[in-house]
């Protein structure tokens, strides 16, 4: 029998690969596909097979021997299967041409009825089939042959399933064991929610269904936004700009994450977070001057060594604003977590008013951190129904609560002396309770 190879075989077995499905244990969930599959069509074999280089590999098996794991490619009728996108239905193996000189049907286990559908994935490639067998020639009803579509669909989904979650958490390197596999299944509607909103607005979520706003007295916002970035785009090819910005919001989230701020989103070039929600804290205004000194020597990091290597480089504006917002998660399908209120508005317009390489912060954020930082007063800002803001460039730790010499890493004496800052700081904060 010649085996016959898709047109795409190559990529088909990068995108297999992709799944790490191959040679793992057997899984409840496989197991009751298969054996529904042959009991729909009455038939005493089912497979749900993995077809790669040599052999199509055999996740799950019904009516065949433990011990038998794989079948070589060229003898199994599931090779034709994977270079059709629909069902392949042979009722008498002896009278189909392709198959009749297979050693399956020649010899033991001496097959005559075939019916198998590939399992392709939303990207079209056939990783495998789920194919039903009998010894005795055959047919199947239109009804019947429709649940084999559903059933191999159900499968392709588990698989997705899988390939998603380790594209998310990059944790899992194998299946667990069957035993495992329900309660790994209940979990991974939680692990995707996790990867999407704080894992207190997550765990609302589940309780209740909807999250309600929240209001905060005092959080603080910052705004990161790159200089020239619109003149870099005309110029870079897209790839190489989409790596660059990775590049830097990839630290960015690095960043906050280890200042125990929360990343809210990036709008093309810009990034935004926040301290001091969803959790309450009364640290978010250091935290987030921290955090904004820290990204800005990570681009002046990166600057030099583009400048170097005669690339083109970029510069960052940071504004930081402490105030009042409503916090809330929008949408149905695909959540956001985000913020409203006039203290945003106030941070956007703190960071449109910076310059390049520097952190622009609010009075509201400066009578905060001004005992800790070293600042400079730089003027005032006309603000939409506010009036004048004044404006502060927050240049480094002052030296005596610094660890390092550019002011970057507090000492112990930074942070006792914060500690007993925000002790004292009801006045700003209105006490306990919702606020930050």
């Amino acid at each position: 029998m010649e085996m016959p190879i898709p047109v795409n075989e190559s990529e088909r077995l990068v995108a297999l690969r992709e799944y790490r499905i191959l040679d793992t244990p057997a899984e409840e969930i496989y197991d009751e596909i298969c054996e529904l599959a042959a009991q729909i069509c009455g038939c005493p074999l089912a497979v749900i097979g993995m077809i790669d280089q040599s052999r199509e590999w055999l996740k799950s098996k019904y009516g065949l021997p433990k011990e038998m794991t794989a079948v070589p490619r060229h003898v199994t009728m599931c090779s034709a299967t994977i270079c059709q996108n629909d069902l392949v239905l042979v009722p008498d193996l002896t009278q189909d041409e392709r198959f009749r000189d297979s050693p399956l049907v020649t010899g033991p286990p001496n097959l005559r009825f075939y019916c198998g559908m590939p399992l392709i994935n939303p990207d079209g490639y056939a990783l495998g089939t789920l194919c039903i067998m009998d010894v005795q020639p055959r047919q199947i009803t239109f009804e019947q042959a429709e649940q084999v579509r559903r059933l191999s669909r159900q499968v392709a989904g588990q698989l997705e399933l899988r390939r998603k979650l380790f594209e998310l958490d990059g944790a899992l390197s194998e299946l667990r064991q069957s035993r495992e596999e329900l309660a790994a299944q209940r979990t991974r509607s939680d692990d995707l929610l996790l990867n999407i909103l704080p894992a207190a607005i997550a765990d609302e979520l589940k309780r209740n269904g909807r999250v309600a706003p929240h209001y905060h007295g005092a959080v603080t916002i910052l705004f990161a936004d790159f200089e020239g970035f619109t003149r870099l785009a005309a110029s870079t090819e897209p790839a190489a700009l989409v790596h660059l910005l990775d590049r830097y919001f990839s630290k960015f989230d690095e960043i906050v994450a280890a200042h125990g701020l929360e990343k809210l989103k990036t709008i093309g070039d810009a990034y935004m977070c926040v301290g001091g929600l969803p959790e309450t804290n009364r640290t978010h205004p250091y935290d987030a001057c921290l955090a904004a000194l820290a990204m800005q020597a990570f681009v002046a990091e990166v600057k030099r060594e583009r400048d170097r290597d005669g690339l083109p480089s970029l510069e960052m504006r940071v504004g930081i604003h402490t105030g009042p917002v409503m916090a809330g998660v929008v949408g149905k399908r695909k959540f956001t977590y985000d913020i409203w209120g006039d203290a945003v508005n106030v941070a956007a317009l703190m960071e449109a008013n910076g310059m390049p390489g520097r952190v622009n912060i609010s009075e509201g954020t400066y009578q905060r951190v001004k005992d800790l930082f070293a600042t400079e007063r730089r003027g005032s800002v006309q603000a939409k129904n506010k009036g004048q803001l004044d404006m502060y460039f927050l240049d480094r730790i002052k030296p005596e609560f610094s660890r390092d010499a550019d002011g970057l890493v507090p000492n112990d004496q930074f942070t006792t002396r914060r500690s007993g800052v925000v002790a004292d700081f009801s006045q700003w904060t209105g006490g306990a309770g919702t606020t930050g």
